[in-house]
Order: structure tokens, then sequence, then C-alpha cells
């Protein structure tokens, strides 16, 4: 079989697969026979025969040779699958997956090898290839692919262990980004806050000046009143002024707060605050995107 490329241990096997269906079909061959010879002895016992009588003994024979060649036919087929059966299991054990081609089932050229290795009568090998030839499913040698499947494995796992390695180093460097971004809203806060409480304050004491000075106003107009009745007009014009300056002050206090905050926004200390914040959460998103990529969610 050096046509096929086979070693010396397939060889064996191949031939041992052909003794066993030449030996099924030499027997079906002779069942066959038998059935034509059966015929012969049970009904050719007459010198003439009608043509229903020939018709009859030839339907009868077609059914029973039909029946023995069917059976064979079905019987091989099976015996195909259970060899396949036993190739593809000890092809599992080395996680191989094999695969036929079918067309390849009537190839001319390849049926007629088979053929001429057939003619050959399987040269009988001496008794030390008989023993080796036995039907059992050897396995693979360390030398071939078993071989490759270890180096595969190692593979594997060398890669899986620098995978692991990786993942490590991501969650290292999120959780770093998460620290920055917890401290740089906190100081953020805390600057807002000092901030908040200087305008606070600030405004505060502007708005207690005014109030001083309504009442200081309010006193001197009921002092006036009980003073000089002349002056009341004046003193409620004063107060009624002073009401208005007050409310002109907290318009814009309100104004100047609003500025102030405008002004704040705009500061470097801000703009810095918030140009960190924004680097630290787009380095949180890329992150997250490559650690979806090795631990996808189930």
């Amino acid at each position: 079989m050096a046509e096929f490329g086979f070693n010396e241990q397939h060889q064996n096997e191949v031939i041992n697969y052909m003794r066993f269906a030449r030996s099924k079909r030499v027997l079906r061959l002779k069942t066959i026979d038998s059935c034509f010879e059966e015929l012969k002895d049970s009904r050719l016992v007459e010198e003439t025969f009608t043509v229903d009588e020939v018709k009859e003994m030839l339907d009868g024979l077609q059914v029973v040779v039909r029946g023995e060649v069917e059976m064979e036919l079905i019987n091989t087929a099976h015996t195909n699958v259970l060899l396949l059966r036993q190739l593809f299991s000890q092809a599992e054990k080395f996680y191989l997956r094999l695969q036929s081609d079918i067309s390849e089932l009537e190839n001319r050229d390849l049926l007629e090898q088979v053929a001429e290795f057939e003619k050959t009568d399987f040269k009988t090998p001496d008794k030390k290839n008989q023993e080796t030839s036995k039907p059992k499913l050897a396995p693979l040698n360390e030398g071939g692919v078993s071989e490759l499947l270890n180096k595969e494995i190692a593979r594997l796992q060398e890669e899986n262990d620098k995978l692991k390695t990786r993942l490590r180093t991501l969650e290292s460097q999120t959780m770093s980004a998460l620290d920055d971004r917890s401290k740089a809203e906190r100081a953020l806060k805390d600057l807002q806050k000092v901030q908040g409480d200087q305008q606070f304050a600030a405004r505060s004491q502007e708005i207690g000046s005014l109030e001083d000075t309504v009442a200081a106003l309010k006193v001197d107009y009921e002092k006036s009143l009980s003073a000089n009745s002349v002056s009341h007009k004046s003193l409620q014009e004063n107060l009624i002024s002073a009401k208005h300056d007050l409310l002109r002050v907290q318009e814009q206090l309100s104004l100047a707060e609003k500025e102030l905050d405008k002004k704040f926004q705009q500061t470097a200390a801000y703009r810095n605050m918030k140009e960190i914040l924004t680097k630290k959460n787009e380095q949180i998103k890329e992150i997250r995107k490559r650690l979806q990529r090795y631990e996808p969610s189930e």
C-alpha cells in the first residue's frame, strides 16, 4: 500500500480489514450459490416446464437472492460504521478531529489500486508482523501527534498565563485610576467649598452693614418724628431711598455672585481640575473596554 502513503502498522490494519471483508463476501457468495443449488434440486426435477412455472421459479429465486445481497450490503455498511467508530474514538482521546472526503470513495484510480493490491492475495507477513497486526488500537507515539498536542497545550497555557498577568496589570491600573479620580473629586469639592465660604462671608458682611445702616436710619427717623414733624416726610423718603439702595445692593450682590462663579470656572485651577477629571474618566472607560475583551460578561 505504498501508493497510499501508509506505514507498516496501518498497512497491516488495512490487510486485516480486507481479509475480513473478503471472508464475508465469500461466505455470502456461497449462500447465493446454495440458493441456486437448492432450486435445482427441489424444483428442476421434471423434463418440461410451462412458462408460468419457469417465471414462478425465477421470481422466487430473485426474492431470495435479492434478500441475501441486501443483507450483505446492509451488514457491510454497518461494519464500516463500527470501524469508523473505533478510529474516531481513538482520535478523540488525543483531541483530534478526523475528516473524510466521500467523493474519494468513487475514485476509480484508487479503487483500481485497491483491486491490484487484493490480487496479490495479501502476501503473508512473518509471525512477528502478524502479532503486531492484530486488531488493536495502539496509542500514538510521543514523537508524532502527541508531541504536537503537548506543544500546543504548553503554548496555550503560556498564553493563558500572559493573559492573566495582563489582566492583573489592567486591574491594578484601573484601581489606580479610580483612586486618582476620587482624589481629584475631593480636591475639587474642597476648592469649591473654600471659594463658597469666602463668597458667603463677603455677602454676609455686606448685608450686615446694610442692615446696620437701615437700623440707624430707622432710629434717626423715629427721633426726627419726635423732634420735628416737618422733617417726617424727608426722613420717610430717606428710608424709602435706603430700602431701594438695599434692594439694589442685594441685586448687585446676586449679579456679583454669578459673575464670581463664572470667573471661578474660568480660573486655571478649575480648568486644570476639570481637565484631570475628564482624562481620568476617559482612562477608566478605555480600561473597562479592554477588561471586557479579556473577561466578557456572562
